[in-house]
């Protein structure tokens, strides 16, 4: 009896330090200047999270897709990942290029935002680049688990420059199947 007792406890620890493991994973997120220094010992795409602090659909995106184990893993091993308030009023020098804040009436935004989002600022927006430093693609809103470990793996393992999305999309499971 004693010794089935112990058992049960070790195997519950066992359980608990797992699934601690797998659900407490998270994104390594960098600055922009820790992805340079990065990138320079390696290339990988980079993937920037841009968003501000009033942001609610930022938030809920930091408390749910990014905290699934599977997605952060995934971004730390396939790309250097940035997290980018854009209201900060830091230069940042990036690509040869240097960024400033820009006030706007009672806040701002940063140049950087505005040209990695294309022109388009909203928040959040999600933009993947590739080994060049150059925008593969800046997406804009909330992101749903399932949907961003789709869009990830698109950019990530090179499908958007063979495979339209509409294809990519509806046999996602085929696809990474077979790599």
């Amino acid at each position: 009896m004693k010794f089935l007792l112990k058992s049960v406890v070790i195997s519950s620890i066992l359980s608990l330090a797992i699934t601690h493991s797998l659900f407490s994973q998270q994104i390594k997120w960098m600055s922009f200047d820790e992805a340079v220094v990065a990138y320079q010992h390696e290339k990988k795409k980079i993937i920037v999270d841009i968003f501000t602090d009033w942001c609610t659909w930022c938030q809920k995106m930091d408390q749910s897709t990014f905290q699934n184990a599977f997605i952060a893993n995934y971004i730390n091993e396939h790309f250097y990942p940035i997290k980018f308030n854009a209201e900060q009023q830091d230069k940042i020098s990036f690509n040869g290029k240097e960024y400033f804040y820009v006030k706007s009436g009672r806040s701002g935004y940063h140049e950087l935002a505005v040209e990695l989002a294309l022109g388009r600022l909203s928040y959040p927006t999600i933009v993947f680049l590739d080994e060049n430093l150059q925008v593969i693609q800046a997406l804009r809103g909330f992101q749903s688990a399932l949907r961003f470990e789709q869009i990830m793996t698109y950019f990530a393992q090179d499908f958007h420059k063979t495979t339209p999305w509409s294809k990519f999309s509806e046999n996602y499971q085929t696809f990474i199947s077979h790599n």
